[in-house]
């Protein structure tokens, strides 16, 4: 009499629970499989837009997991579980992991801007947070710059965002700048053609942009020149130091001097006063 009771409570159960159950595990099967095609399909329309595969992989991730947990929270209210409770829970968690890795979701977010909006590129040599490098990776929360005396330098990206970006690449070309001194008894002409005929020599300084040479200061010293060449982002360095070099030597060699800061001392004897 007992084990017929049991097995009526079980039936009843199973007539009652049954489908439910079932529809439950058609909703979670179906629905993961359609998580994952639209998954598919949205990963397959952003490779086809050429878009970073960075913001592909993160996207459809984030997009998937969205999708699956609203699959699980149709699942259990089919069920009959109350889910209300369990959306909170996970509102209260979710708050809770946001407030500990805070510093980690402004990273992700300012490498996701920087991602999409490109103020950058790998190669690129750039000048941000206080450091200047080539940009070797570009990661969802760091990125890592390379710097001319092969450091590695990895930056949190929402560090690089909320500063000022430099970059020296972008562009194409770069202005060299740099300053030449002479005396206040030189012929300024004479120098202004000797730098002129020294520039001219190297066919890294483009030629399709004017080079500035123009007196730019009486210091107490020296009369001062700016010259300002312009060659290729990657000639920068070697039109720098070749341009001091070789005009250095061409002063020598004409007689132009490039005075240092000095100052005359005057002694003055005082005879002591007859006693």
């Amino acid at each position: 009499m007992g084990t017929e009771s049991y097995m009526d409570k079980i039936m009843e159960m199973v007539s009652l629970y049954g489908v439910n159950i079932i529809t439950a595990l058609v909703i979670f099967i179906v629905g993961r499989w359609v998580a994952k095609a639209l998954r598919n399909v949205a990963r397959k329309v952003m490779t086809k837009k050429n878009v970073d595969p960075i913001i592909i992989g993160f996207t459809c991730n984030i997009a998937y997991i969205a999708l699956l947990a609203f699959i699980i929270i149709a699942a259990l209210g089919q069920l009959g579980i109350q889910t209300t409770s369990f959306i909170a829970i996970i509102g209260a968690a979710g708050l809770a992991i946001g407030l500990a890795l805070q510093g980690s979701l402004s990273n992700f977010a300012a490498g996701f801007l920087m991602v999409l909006f490109r103020p950058f590129n790998v190669g690129d040599f750039v000048e941000a947070a206080g450091v200047a490098g080539t940009v070797e990776e570009i990661q969802i929360f760091t990125t890592t710059l390379a710097t001319p005396d092969n450091k590695t330098v990895i930056i949190p990206n929402a560090k690089l965002t909320g500063d000022n970006i430099i970059n020296w690449t972008v562009k194409g070309t770069r202005r060299v700048d740099m300053v030449f001194g002479i005396g206040y008894d030189d012929d300024i002409d004479k120098a202004r053609q000797i730098m002129e005929d020294v520039l001219a020599k190297d066919d890294r300084i483009l030629k399709d942009k004017a080079t500035q040479i123009a007196v730019v200061e009486l210091a107490d010293s020296s009369v001062n020149f700016v010259v300002r060449p312009w060659a290729k982002v990657s000639d920068y360095w070697g039109v720098y130091m070749d341009a001091m070099e070789n005009i250095k030597k061409a002063f020598d060699e004409q007689g132009i001097s490039i005075p240092y800061p000095q100052q005359d001392v005057h002694m003055h004897q005082v005879s002591e006063p007859q006693r």
